[in-house]
């Protein structure tokens, strides 16, 4: 998620196996759309046809307080999914909170759209909130649950031909990011990293069932923790090492088609030592080759550099920081492997679209076919740092979800999906 300030429990085997749904992933090859499962294969993604895969796509929040993919009350699912549709996209990148899945298992149960956005928003205000979700799409009710709407907005990115990339965003459902929340490092306040799992095992077998969860990103935006210190103190990438790839064991076991997603340090800004095989700590490498799901494994970074002057800072800072990843040439990358650019964006509502940091990742991107998905979708919030129906000036829409924010930002948006593609 674009940053505020942008820096350069387990439960019981049995108890466990009946909270997670029953679904059986069958990676044998689809005859048909979407041409699953994707691999890995050198620097690129590959469908079962063997052809390249580049995703073009869009962040669509769904991991804030109200723990809903956002929006709804203004436009029905299929409407947002036909606009995203039309700008030649081909990807969302979904995203979620841990939260959601430990409500499930600690609290109760799915929560219902009532009971979240009654939470979030107040009983008054959620009940309003709810009734226009309910307008909008008729199919829900207000006991339709959370992972319901999320099973919905697949099921329509189906129907419409468009993959879903599911993200972790955060632990605790809110706004994300800063190095206070929390939720920044494994082991801090809300991060537990046994609940995170369990998450990751529940999400993706619920994933399988949708037909067109194609990929997960393991965790949003790693950072340091200001305000812990017994957690700081273990941020490296000896710490990171462990815990991702054994969530990423977690997840190819309930689910073997997807890929799997590895963001890096500093808000996932640097995935540098990974690319180079490097010793991150007592000698654990990240060796891709090694792992029992190295086909799956795909690298993100995230770029916010808006005000930048040269595209030459940003490019050469991309490529030491893990783009090097996809330079075949390059006898110091130990792992060759494709890099997506899961967050980028800027403010819609002037004229950045043409400025140095926007065309420096059309070109850039464009000619390293390595795909992207633009933060964000919406043009408000149902509630944000406590401000509800918060606008988003970043968003693609305008505030109420009924057009583009900017049609010249939307031209540019599709330009870059031809140049990619």
């Amino acid at each position: 998620m674009r940053l505020s300030t942008l820096l350069p429990l387990a439960l019981t085997t049995s108890a466990l196996a009946s909270a997670i749904p029953n679904v059986e992933s069958s990676s044998k090859k689809r005859a048909s759309w979407p041409y699953g499962p994707f691999v890995s294969s050198g620097r690129y993604i590959h469908n079962s046809l063997g052809e390249n895969v580049t995703y073009v796509g869009v962040n669509w929040p769904g991991a804030a307080d109200a723990m809903i993919p956002e929006g709804l009350q203004y436009q029905p699912i299929s409407k947002i999914v036909s606009d995203i549709k039309s700008l030649g996209m081909n990807v969302i990148r979904l995203t979620y909170a841990v939260e959601m899945v430990d409500d499930i298992f600690d609290n109760g149960g799915d929560k219902t759209l009532l009971a979240s956005f009654q939470n979030a928003l107040g009983t008054a205000n959620g009940l309003t909130v709810v009734n226009k979700i309910i307008a909008n799409n008729p199919s829900f009710t207000q006991s339709t649950t959370r992972v319901q709407v999320f099973d919905a907005v697949a099921a329509e990115c189906k129907k419409q031909g468009i993959y879903v990339h599911l993200d972790n965003h955060i632990s605790k459902g809110e706004w994300c990011c800063s190095l206070t929340d929390g939720n920044g490092w494994f082991g801090d306040t809300y991060f537990n990293v046994t609940k995170w799992k369990r998450g990751w095992e529940f999400m993706a077998k619920r994933g399988a069932s949708w037909g067109n969860l194609m990929s997960v990103g393991l965790r949003n935006e790693p950072r340091d923790t200001s305000n812990n210190a017994a957690v700081s103190a273990t941020y490296n990438w000896e710490t990171w090492y462990t815990h991702m790839t054994s969530a990423a064991s977690t997840v190819h076991t309930a689910n073997p088609d997807v890929l799997i997603f590895f963001s890096g340090l500093n808000y996932d800004t640097t995935l540098a030592p990974i690319t180079l095989g490097s010793d991150l700590g007592s000698g654990s490498k990240f060796i891709a080759s090694s792992f029992p799901y190295a086909n799956k494994i795909v690298l993100e970074l995230h770029n916010y550099q808006t005000t930048a002057t040269s595209c030459s800072s940003i490019t050469s800072g991309l490529y030491n920081g893990g783009y090097n990843a996809m330079d075949t040439t390059n006898t110091a990358v130990k792992n060759i492997l494709p890099v997506v650019m899961t967050e980028w964006g800027h403010d819609e509502t002037n004229s950045e679209y043409s400025g140095v940091y926007a065309t420096c990742l059309k070109s850039y991107l464009g000619g390293l076919k390595g795909g992207w998905m633009v933060w964000a979708l919406g043009g408000s919030y149902y509630i944000r740092e406590g401000t509800q129906d918060s606008d988003e000036t970043w968003g693609l829409y305008n505030h109420n979800w009924t057009a583009w924010r900017s049609d010249p930002a939307i031209a540019a948006i599709k330009s870059m999906v031809t140049a990619t593609l």
